[in-house]
């Protein structure tokens, strides 16, 4: 999950990787390097901590080069330190930064250090490094021993290489992990995402699976799995470099919350013609295979998989469509049955989540037929190896903690619905009310965000507070779910979620003054069955914050606190009544004085397993 920049042109590139390297932070945050050559030289920086360390370096004790590569690092093989921080050196001669994990590191490792190879770091990245300069003794050029290695390495990993025996010459490589080559005049840059290059260019190659390009200032040569030499399309981004800055806000987390009008917006945006749901959207053939499907099976991981399980209640609630739903890492060891006419839906921010990626290679091992992804990066592997793909349309999102791509992505999939409803049991009429309630979405949203500055002086109750207990029934268990996610995530407050139902069964024990209950009620028929639950808490003392649906009668007492939340109909409710949960643990890492969007342990993108 680490970030990788690097860069060949006729100017100083070390600027240029450190606005990379802070683009990628979400990345990882460990610690920072970059090594550049000049002079036939490498030069190599690295610190501990974040990108403003090494720029604090790099004042200090200045470098420059017209080609390198640079590193942010989420630690998985040893601990956050200078030594085990990126790029790593062979010999003065070959450097390398590395996005993924090795599994075969250890047999490397004792193969080199037989051969007189000393590490100097606990990495599986070093064992890299030091397969190349082992490779270069009897190869002709960098470009053929990177080759060598690749083939002795098992795992995942994106790669930027460079060496003082070419000093022009960039390698990139890639195999589980994204990497990216962006194209400008005269020069190239490497990078795991496009955002660390919207200030030097829009127009970008996507690496596929397999490929290694060989860069110069005046060439570009990219070789395929099987090393024949392929051309790979240039595509124009749309974004710009304002579209990942943080503008007027305090942080991204709070710049996206209150971007969820529009993103939503653009989630439904040229889907409907006539008020009326086009299954185009999903793919040429969508319609086709939604004729042939019988059930749908979801994979996905930690925000992704709260959406998902919403959508479990949707799919059989509203359409009467058989659907399960699996935590992506456990579905490809569990030795599921799968048939051939299930779709196989899954649900990543990024398109890169190891464990959805193989999840979806696993269900089609199965025997699978169909697949559906739905993402907010197009050019991400899960899209493209998927047959059918809808776009949340989220835009960028920095911050740690997902915020509006997990409202498009229950946007998106209620889109879903809709489309395979109409085969099973989902009548045109409800198909009409729930594109109603889709429209007014952006509307709402804006409504309840109008609820910021009451949440922000109920936040300051959790100051002190080290657990919290989330309560929700029926699709609102899990955006209770989502809630103590982002309360913890951003928090550091441990906090767990609950069927309420559930109470009785264990976690009623854990209540006490000292134990904020938040509790999602919105007024639907559960909603009674609820208010017994909160009545078990207030009985033992339990302080209960209470989100509930302005038209119900209630008022706010000693032990319970309401906030109501404008009226919405039940099927789109459970996007609604996320934002106040998310800015709730918002304000409380404020106060808190947390890192809300790079929050401690934790990277946006989970690209290893």
């Amino acid at each position: 999950m680490c970030g990788i920049v690097g860069g060949v042109a006729q100017r100083n590139v070390v600027p240029i990787l450190l606005e990379g390297l802070k683009r990628l932070e979400y990345r990882g945050y460990d610690s920072a390097g970059l090594a550049v050559i000049d002079n036939q030289v490498i030069y190599r920086k690295r610190e501990l901590g974040k990108v403003k360390g090494l720029e604090a370096l790099l004042q200090a004790d200045p470098v420059s080069g017209s080609i390198g590569i640079a590193h942010t690092r989420w630690a998985t093989h040893g601990k956050p330190s200078t030594a085990n921080a990126h790029p790593h050196v062979c010999k003065d001669k070959v450097a390398v930064v590395h996005n993924g994990i090795i599994e075969n590191h250890e047999c490397l490792r004792g193969s080199l250090i037989e051969n007189g190879y000393e590490f100097t770091s606990e990495t599986d990245t070093e064992v890299i490094v030091h397969q190349i300069y082992e490779a270069m003794k009897t190869t002709d050029d960098l470009l053929s021993a990177v080759k060598l290695t690749v083939k002795k390495l098992e795992g995942a990993y994106a790669l930027g290489i460079v060496s003082t025996e070419e000093p022009g010459v960039l390698i990139a490589c890639r195999k589980g992990s994204p990497l990216v080559i962006g194209v400008g005049i005269g020069e190239y840059f490497i990078a795991s995402d496009v955002a660390a290059l919207l200030p030097v260019t829009r127009r970008f190659i996507f690496l596929e699976e397999g490929d290694i390009a060989s860069i110069s200032i005046d060439k570009l040569v990219i070789y395929d799995v099987n090393d024949t030499v392929i051309s790979r399309p240039i595509k124009e981004s749309q974004l710009t470099a304002d579209s990942v800055d943080k503008g007027d806000y305090r942080h991204y987390m709070l710049k996206e919350i209150y971007e969820q009008p529009f993103a939503i917006s653009q989630a439904l945006e040229g889907r409907f013609i006539n008020n009326r749901l086009q299954e185009n959207s999903f793919g040429h053939n969508a319609s086709e295979i939604f004729d042939n499907i019988k059930s749908v099976q979801i994979l996905a991981c930690g925000t992704s998989y709260n959406a998902g399980l919403v959508a479990r209640y949707w799919f059989e609630n509203l359409a009467r469509v058989p659907c399960n739903i699996e935590v992506a890492s456990e579905f490809r060891y569990r030795n599921p049955v799968l048939a051939a006419d299930t779709l196989v839906v899954t649900i990543s921010q990024s398109g890169e989540t190891a464990d959805t990626l193989a999840a979806l290679n696993e269900a089609k091992k199965l025997g699978a037929k169909y697949s559906l992804a739905i993402c907010n990066v197009p050019e991400s592997s899960l899209v493209r190896e998927s047959d059918l793909v809808l776009m949340t349309r989220a835009g960028p999102e920095i911050g740690v903690a997902s915020t509006k791509a997990f409202t498009t992505q229950l946007t998106t999939l209620m889109l879903l619905v809709i489309a395979i409803g109409r085969r099973f049991k989902m009548t045109e009429l409800l198909e009409q009310k729930i594109t109603s309630e889709l429209f007014s979405l952006p509307g709402k949203v804006e409504a309840v965000l109008k609820l910021d500055d009451e949440i922000k002086q109920l936040a300051e109750q959790f100051a002190e507070k080290q657990h919290a207990l989330f309560l929700g029934r029926g699709t609102h268990y899990p955006i209770a779910m989502e809630g103590a996610l982002k309360l913890k995530e951003i928090s550091y407050i441990h906090a767990e979620a609950y069927p309420a139902g559930e109470l009785k069964h264990g976690p009623l024990a854990l209540i006490d003054a000292d134990m904020p209950v938040i509790t999602v009620a919105p007024n639907n028929r559960l909603l009674e069955k609820l208010k017994s639950n909160m009545q078990e808490v207030s009985a033992r003392g339990g302080q209960l914050i209470v989100f509930m649906d302005e038209t119900l009668a209630s008022s706010s007492d000693d032990n319970i606190q309401i906030v109501k939340v404008p009226q919405v109909e039940n099927e789109i409710a459970p996007i609604i009544y996320t934002i106040p949960l998310q800015l709730l643990s918002y304000h409380v890492a404020v106060l808190k004085g947390t890192d809300v969007d790079q929050p401690r342990n934790l990277a946006k993108s989970v690209t290893v397993e």
